[in-house]
């Protein structure tokens, strides 16, 4: 990584260094090092603030340090953080209802990561194909759309269509059917009798903000029911309010079999996530067939419970839905020669440029120098996904720098 002299001559310099020469070079960050944030805005080391675009990639929906979820996390931990699963502890249950309550779901399976939670459903769709629908042993086959991005474990990263998320990790596992997204027929025609799952992102995050065509969540819930196949959603970016619904399943009134959540559901202080179903699947495990040393914890638990009723009770979600119609109406009344298509809903959107622009990641570059923390993705795309708190007022402030770096 090449250090701008700029960078080298402040604090920001010093801080990239220790992380340059002491970390694995897994990432290849901006030039920013962040130091404090509070709702939707991040402050560097050197003092110049930002408005955070990309959220953690959604982890932080209730806005960076929110007092609530920040007072319950303080209080749980002051009493008591771990105790494994091995004993009952007094929030966990507490936690199960509030899920359950808000998602119109029976039952949770609590784990950390977003990856853990799809290995988690991975299992439960196996097991599920092998104990209640009859399929022969080690024959489950779950098909997955191309572009997927559902985490980076070996299993998950066997069914990435991203030649660089696979390289150099196999063998890799089997048991998986990619079709093109947003492809109906192409989800009907790989379905066998060994099919148990279906797992998809009702919009692709990482993939580039690909929004499928129309109908397409419906028609795909008409195919998993006709066949007896699981229907596993994938919302851990687009869920909780992200898209401006609850789930971005609900804008087709479409209830998944398997619904998969994780990032804002700790409001980006802790990680967790959740595997929500009915008993007939995560009814599957029995004692011993699953589990998680930190999952289910109880500073995890308090945790996610003040961020779901943050979410619930302070209007965010519809906050989502305002502000990110007027974003998208904004960024796609722009005059820029650079973009070709603004996607999305809520306030996940996706700007996607001319190749000829010379890829995204310059101009995320140019916005973090106009005070705009943004993320490219799939070389064309930048990634806009400020927190749900975001006022009418940022984004004013965004769109004007947002015109100038795109001019």
């Amino acid at each position: 990584m090449t250090i701008s002299d700029t960078a080298v001559a402040s604090q920001t310099g010093h801080f990239i260094d220790l992380e340059e020469r002491f970390g694995a070079h897994n990432y290849h960050p901006l030039e920013v090092v962040l130091t404090r944030g509070a709702g939707p805005w991040v402050y560097d080391v050197d003092g110049k603030r930002y408005l955070d675009c990309l959220s953690a990639y959604s982890a932080v929906n209730q806005g960076h340090c929110h007092p609530r979820i920040l007072a319950a996390m303080v209080e749980q931990a002051q009493r008591l953080t771990l105790t494994s699963r091995a004993f009952y502890n007094d929030q966990l249950g507490l936690f199960y209802q509030d899920l359950c309550e808000f998602s119109g779901y029976p039952m949770a399976l609590p784990m950390n990561s977003g990856a853990e939670a799809v290995e988690t459903a991975v299992k439960a769709a196996r097991k599920w194909g092998y104990t209640v629908k009859g399929v022969p042993a080690d024959k489950a086959e779950i098909i997955v759309c191309a572009g997927n991005f559902h985490g980076r474990t070996t299993t998950i990263v066997s069914f990435s269509t991203e030649p660089q998320y696979r390289e150099g990790f196999g063998p890799l596992t089997p048991g998986f059917v990619v079709v093109p997204y947003g492809d109906v027929a192409a989800l009907e025609a790989a379905i066998t009798s060994n099919t148990v799952a279906f797992l998809f992102e009702p919009i692709q995050g990482e993939g580039g903000v690909n929004v499928p065509p129309p109908g397409y969540l419906t028609a795909a819930a008409e195919l998993c029911r006709r066949y007896d196949v699981l229907l596993m959603a994938d919302e851990i970016q687009t869920g909780l309010g992200r898209t401006g619904r609850r789930f971005a399943c609900d804008y087709e009134d479409v209830r998944p079999d398997v619904m998969i959540l994780g990032k804002a559901l700790s409001g980006g202080f802790y990680p967790v996530s959740a595997v929500l179903s009915d008993p007939e699947v995560l009814g599957v495990f029995k004692p011993g067939d699953h589990g998680s040393t930190f999952g289910g914890n109880p500073l995890g638990a308090a945790v996610a419970r003040a961020a779901l009723a943050v979410l619930r009770e302070e209007g965010l979600i519809e906050n989502a839905a305002v502000q990110g119609a007027y974003f998208r109406e904004q960024l796609m009344a722009m005059r820029s020669r650079h973009v070709r298509e603004v996607r999305g809903k809520g306030l996940l959107i996706g700007v996607d440029l001319h190749p000829e622009a010379g890829g995204a990641r310059r101009f995320c570059n140019a916005l973090a120098g106009q005070g705009i923390l943004a993320k490219d993705t799939h070389g064309t795309v930048i990634r806009l996904a400020p927190p749900l708190v975001v006022t009418r007022d940022d984004l004013d402030w965004a769109l004007a720098r947002i015109a100038s770096a795109l001019v």
